[in-house]
């Protein structure tokens, strides 16, 4: 099962590396899901030597987009791709709430031999079993999803039902309000590809700024937290 840690600044890009997670889901503003990082920010993940997948997201809210807004999603991943990253991180819906298609065909297209992720926009939609197919058929690597659910511990059902559909076709990667409560649950029932999570808890940032801002901040304290409910899962499993 490989690590993912969603890593939206340079101490959690710093963190993934020394704690050896097999990669990271690159993005800025966690605090609205998560948008598309800045070039130098993804340079400077893929510098540092950590294996880099880029959210490619260019507003916060949900996931139909318009053929202005499609472009500029074409040109970060161009843009991605010029700069060496291992993969980026996509979604689209249409009008009818289900994949479009269209438009993910051309974001692959785009990506070339980058790896490509599906990211909870699938959530959005109603049928994993049509979303699951329609992916395979795009030539989508992996899925993140939290089983159609508000969190990946009430979608458990769903995220084991979907890695049976799956077959092995295209991954399954539960994220998704995953922690140390649940995350032994996920791991040990659903028995996913890889995993991912934030480990971030609220920061005010800048406290004694006119800009101060609450953000969510990685906590070093939790990811070790998770890291090691992992490890339990596998000596338990021995």
């Amino acid at each position: 099962m490989k690590l993912e840690l969603c890593a939206a600044s340079i101490e959690a890009i710093q963190l993934a590396k020394n704690l050896n997670f097999d990669r990271i889901e690159l993005c800025q503003t966690l605090e609205q899901g998560g948008i598309t990082p800045s070039p130098g920010m993804i340079d400077y993940a893929i510098a540092y030597g950590i294996e880099t997948h880029v959210l490619i997201r260019p507003r916060p809210g949900g996931f139909r987009y318009s053929w202005d807004e499609i472009e500029i999603i074409l040109r970060d991943i161009l843009e991605c791709r010029t700069l060496g990253a291992k993969g980026v991180v996509i979604g689209a819906l249409n009008e009818f709430g289900v994949i479009d298609e269209k438009a993910i065909g051309l974001m692959v297209e785009k990506a070339g031999d980058m790896e490509v992720t599906f990211h909870r926009a699938f959530d959005d939609t109603y049928n994993y079993e049509k979303s699951i197919d329609t992916l395979v058929n795009l030539g989508i690597k992996r899925i993140l999803s939290s089983g159609l659910g508000s969190s990946a511990e009430l979608g458990i059902e769903n995220l084991k039902a979907m890695m049976t559909y799956a077959d092995g076709r295209i991954e399954i990667m539960p994220g998704g309000g995953i922690n140390q409560n649940n995350i032994k649950r996920i791991v040990t029932d659903v028995r996913p590809n890889a995993i991912h999570f934030s480990g971030t808890k609220k920061h005010l940032l800048d406290e004694e700024s006119m800009f101060s801002e609450t953000i969510l901040k990685v906590s070093e304290e939790k990811v070790k937290r998770l890291l090691e409910a992992i490890e339990e899962v596998k000596l338990d499993s021995v």
